[in-house]
């Protein structure tokens, strides 16, 4: 069996390497420079488990920029390639999922076609009915940035979605698909669903939508715990001690953030256009709110330099994709304040505007207030310069 995957991102590498265990496996991606670090068994990205397998070397992996040859050969053909929120259509971009299906259409309009972008609520069988494409499906992922190939190799569950007319032979097809990701895991007791493609994409967005809520959650406990002089830690632990709530995801921050939640939520709301919500559209504008407010304690300090402590949004990751610590940039260059950046990860003496200092040293002289979405050692002996709500030192 040939496998072929649009997308050498976190979703699409991390599925390459995944089903390269075991088959055929050709990674397509437009940038020359990705395709020849993965063919030398180089990560592009930053994930331990990808840059392990990979270097290993008992993968039957390549990677191409020529898409045609690519689908033309394969059995099987995954769409990992990116959808970001369009404002101005209030929607997903979905435009490179198109652009992959023109040329599928062309080559190889038999394989079967698994989208894994994130789409909107009735993506998949709006798209059938444009495309002579008869074997797509649906399959939402569930990873997280620095440990996808982690969460593919121990997945929480496997959801892949036919369209609402589906023949029975495209539902065995669905099977298969399932089956090849749950037997390259190490997990073989994952739940495995096979639902309706708009059940599918609506577990996706519901599911991060949920996440959002969580972090939402906790960000506003500790906004009315830093406004009152309480003690945020010990209320989080007290209420976590319920089974029903339990102790995880439950670290304050500067807001929710990454490439995921903000624009899967956002989505979420686009979708409730017709039908009555308030928790929905309250997440989205909550995470406006939380900024606003750690904007505003970073300012009553009256700094005139603040440094930012890394644009990464997780440790172990080399993303900076709308990290929630950009919201507070934004907020206090406004103000007039001067920000500067301190990220190894990036190579430039400028991101986005503002400065970056290479050197530790020079930016902490530099700062007057020091604000960090997560804590590290680092910053210990500068811990009165420090604006953080990271209470428990994890993601």
């Amino acid at each position: 069996m040939k496998i072929a995957v649009a997308g050498t991102g976190y979703v699409g590498l991390s599925l390459s390497v995944l089903l390269a265990q075991r088959y055929h496996v050709t990674a397509v991606d437009i940038v020359h420079e990705k395709v020849n670090l993965i063919n030398k068994r180089i990560s592009p990205i930053v994930d331990a488990e990808i840059e392990h397998y990979l270097s290993a070397g008992n993968l039957k992996l390549i990677a191409t920029t020529d898409s045609e040859s690519a689908y033309r050969e394969a059995d099987i053909i995954i769409i990992a390639t990116p959808t970001n929120y369009d404002v101005d259509k209030n929607r997903f971009d979905t435009s490179t999922i198109d652009a992959v299906l023109v040329i599928i259409e062309k080559v190889n309009p038999l394989a079967t076609v698994v989208i894994k972008s994130t789409v909107p609520v009735g993506f998949l069988d709006e798209t059938v009915s444009r495309y002579q494409i008869p074997n797509m499906l649906f399959s939402p992922e569930f990873l997280r940035e620095g440990k996808a190939l982690y969460d593919n190799l121990h997945p929480s569950r496997i959801i892949v979605g036919v369209s609402v007319n589906a023949s029975t032979a495209l539902k065995t097809k669905a099977e298969r698909f399932a089956g090849l990701l749950k037997e390259a895991s190490q997990e073989p007791d994952t739940p495995v669903l096979i639902v309706h493609a708009r059940e599918a994409e609506s577990i996706k967005l519901f599911a991060n939508t949920y996440l959002a809520l969580r972090v939402s959650f906790f960000n506003e406990l500790d906004t009315y715990a830093e406004a009152h002089g309480l003690d945020t830690e010990q209320i989080i632990r007290g209420i976590c001690l319920d089974p029903r709530i339990g102790s995880y995801y439950n670290n304050p921050s500067f807001g929710y953030g990454g490439y995921c939640l903000p624009k899967d939520s956002r989505q979420m709301l686009a979708n409730y256009a017709d039908t009555p919500n308030d928790l929905i559209r309250a997440i989205v504008h909550s995470n406006d709110t939380r900024k606003d407010f750690c904007a505003s304690r970073i300012l009553a300090k009256n700094p005139d330099i603040v440094g930012v402590y890394r644009l990464v949004m997780k440790n172990g990751s080399d993303n900076f994709r709308a990290s929630a610590v950009q919201g507070i940039m934004q907020r206090i260059s406004k103000a007039g304040i001067k920000v500067v950046v301190y990220e190894p990860m990036c190579k430039e003496e400028s991101w986005e505007g503002y400065d970056c200092i290479a050197d530790f040293g020079r930016f902490t002289r530099m700062a007057d207030v020091i604000i960090a979405n997560r804590l590290s050692h680092e910053l210990v002996p500068y811990k009165e310069k420090v604006y953080t709500r990271d209470i428990f030192g994890k993601d």
